[in-house]
C-alpha cells in the first residue's frame, strides 16, 4: 500500500493562521477526490475539527453533499492535553496509523513547542508554516539585530524544523527530505516598507536554513464569513452559497488556486468560474 502524503501546519507561535491555511489546504484536496485524513493536534481548541463538524451538521441540515476528510478517533482533546507525553505520543501514533489508507495526512499543530508538535513533525513529508506580515513572527524563524535589522541567526522554530529533518533523514535515509514552504499570511492590501524589509530578510533566511517562500491567505471577510458553515470559497456553486457572492470571491479562489500550486498540489487546483 502506497504511503500518504503528510502535510504538517506548523508555526510555534499562536495566530499565524494555521488552522485557515489547513482548512483551505485540506477542502480543495477533497474536492480533487484526494482521500484526506485530518489530525488536530491543537487539543483545546481544536479548530480544524470543529469547522468539518460544523461542516457535517450544515450540509444535513441543507439536503447538499460535500466531500468530508477521515479523521481518526484520538478521545477528548481537553484529556489528552492533561496526559503523560507518552500517552499523548502513543495516541497520536494510533492515530496516524489509522489513517494508512488515504492519500494525504493533513496534521494542524498547535501554538508552542509540544511533544505531539514534535512527532508531528517528524513525519512530515511538507511542512507548511505561515506567518502574518510582522517581525513578531519572523522572530521565530530567525533573529535580526535591532540596530542595523540584519539577520543574525535561525530562530527557536527553524531549530525544531532542522531537529525534524536530522530524525526524518537518520529513521529514513538521507533522500527522506522536508520540503518546507513558509508562507505569508494575512497581509494587507497596501504595500509597505515593513513588508520589503520583512521580505528581504526571509529571502536570506530561506537560502541559510532551506524553506520556500510562498504565498499564503489575505485577510478576507469572506473566509470568515465562510467558516461557522464549515464551507471554504472551494465549496462555493450555483447551488452552495450561503452569502452573497462577488467578484471578491473570484479573487479569493484565485488566491486558494496560488496556495496550492506554491504547494506542489497542482492537481487539487480549483475551476474559477465555480465562484463566479
Amino acid at each position: 500500500m502506497a504511503q500518504p502524503q503528510v502535510i504538517v501546519v506548523g508555526n510555534e507561535k499562536g495566530g499565524a493562521g494555521k488552522s485557515t491555511l489547513a482548512i483551505h489546504i485540506a477542502t480543495a484536496l477533497l474536492h480533487a477526490g484526494k482521500l484526506v485524513a485530518i489530525i488536530d493536534l491543537d487539543l483545546r481548541q481544536r479548530s480544524l475539527a470543529k469547522f468539518f463538524a460544523n461542516r457535517g451538521a450544515w450540509t444535513e441540515a441543507n439536503g447538499f453533499t460535500l466531500p468530508q476528510p477521515f479523521e481518526p478517533e484520538m478521545g477528548d482533546g481537553k484529556i489528552l492535553a492533561k496526559a503523560e507525553e507518552a500517552i499523548q505520543i502513543e495516541t497520536f501514533e494510533a492515530a496516524f496509523s489509522a489513517c494508512a489508507g488515504c492519500d494525504v495526512v493533513l496534521i494542524d499543530t498547535p501554538g508552542g513547542d509540544t511533544a505531539l508538535s514534535r512527532a508531528a513533525h517528524g513525519r512530515a513529508d511538507q511542512i507548511v508554516t505561515p506567518m502574518n506580515d510582522s517581525f513578531v513572527d519572523f522572530d521565530l524563524l530567525g533573529q535580526v539585530d535591532p540596530v542595523t535589522l540584519e539577520l543574525l541567526k535561525p530562530s527557536i522554530y527553524s531549530e525544531s524544523v532542522w531537529e525534524a529533518r536530522k530524525q526524518r533523514a537518520v529513521a529514513e535515509g538521507r533522500h527522506a527530505a522536508i520540503d518546507w514552504i513558509v508562507m505569508t499570511n494575512r497581509l494587507a492590501v497596501a504595500e509597505a516598507r515593513n513588508r520589503r524589509r520583512l521580505d528581504e530578510k526571509l529571502q536570506k533566511l530561506a537560502k541559510r536554513v532551506g524553506f520556500r517562500v510562498g504565498p499564503g491567505l489575505r485577510d478576507r471577510v469572506i473566509y470568515r464569513e465562510l467558516f461557522p458553515f464549515g464551507l471554504t470559497v472551494a465549496d462555493l456553486s450555483n447551488e452552495i452559497r450561503p452569502v452573497a457572492v462577488s467578484l471578491a470571491h473570484v479573487a479569493a479562489r484565485q488566491e486558494l488556486r496560488n496556495l496550492m500550486q506554491a504547494l506542489g498540489l497542482e492537481d487539487a487546483l480549483i475551476p474559477l468560474e465555480a465562484a463566479a
